[in-house]
């Protein structure tokens, strides 16, 4: 099934890129959210790359009272992980896997991309980059989970066994409770993942010194 392309705000750093980041926003927010981040996080590139910001579809989200908004999935219980729309994920699995084979027909390779993201954004990450069979340049979760935690074993392909993942959580994160985020490391790292963990004393937001990491890693896994 192909899954029709996202709506996406673009920002390359110069012409012709031959690198990308695709980065998910979280549940609520839009393309424009972590788009004020790029000159940041982006200094220091020495290859031409593309940061895709890609707008989830709209739907009601059951945790708050059936409100339309920019949702990847549906979020039945508070706890995140009780009951999961396991549906509603693997739907925005293909749309994302639609954004990469773009990339690719733009002559940007996958081994050549970033899948990153926020919160939902994260989980969304963490569960398609486990599940792509080629691989990453790298997968970067900021303040979030994996979901479907107990499938990711049986799931995954092997293109992205030797990955990095970069990994940060607020210590004070009141949305995704920092044991969620543990818990998803554990895992990961249980699997044989190469995860960076970084944690900051900080809501769920993001930090300049979580900027600074994030420009870092950028740099190690482009270059």
């Amino acid at each position: 099934m192909t899954a029709h392309l996202l709506d996406c705000l673009e920002i390359e750093t110069s012409p012709n890129p031959t690198h990308a980041v695709i980065w998910l926003h979280g549940l609520g927010a839009d393309a424009n959210d972590f788009a004020p981040v790029v000159p940041d996080v982006s200094r220091g590139l020495t290859r031409a790359t593309r940061f895709v910001f890609p707008n989830a579809p709209l739907q009601p989200v059951t945790i708050n009272g059936g409100m339309v908004m920019p949702a990847w999935y549906d979020i039945l219980v508070m706890d995140l992980v009780r009951r999961e729309d396991a549906e509603g994920i693997r739907a925005s699995e293909q749309a994302i896997r639609a954004l990469i084979d773009r990339e690719n027909a733009r002559s940007v390779p996958t081994s050549n991309i970033v899948l990153a993201g926020f919160s939902q954004g994260c989980a969304m990450t963490l569960h398609t980059g486990l599940r792509l069979p080629e691989k990453l340049a790298g997968m970067m979760g900021l303040s979030g989970y994996l979901p479907l935690i107990e499938l990711a074993g049986a799931e995954r392909q092997p293109a992205n066994a030797a990955t990095p993942i970069f990994l940060a959580h607020g210590t004070f994160d009141p949305v995704v409770a920092l044991p969620r985020a543990e818990a998803s490391r554990d895992t990961l790292q249980a699997l044989g993942y190469d995860v960076r963990w970084h944690t900051y004393p900080m809501p769920h937001s993001v930090c300049p010194q979580e900027i600074d990491d994030i420009r870092d890693f950028l740099q190690a896994v482009i270059g």
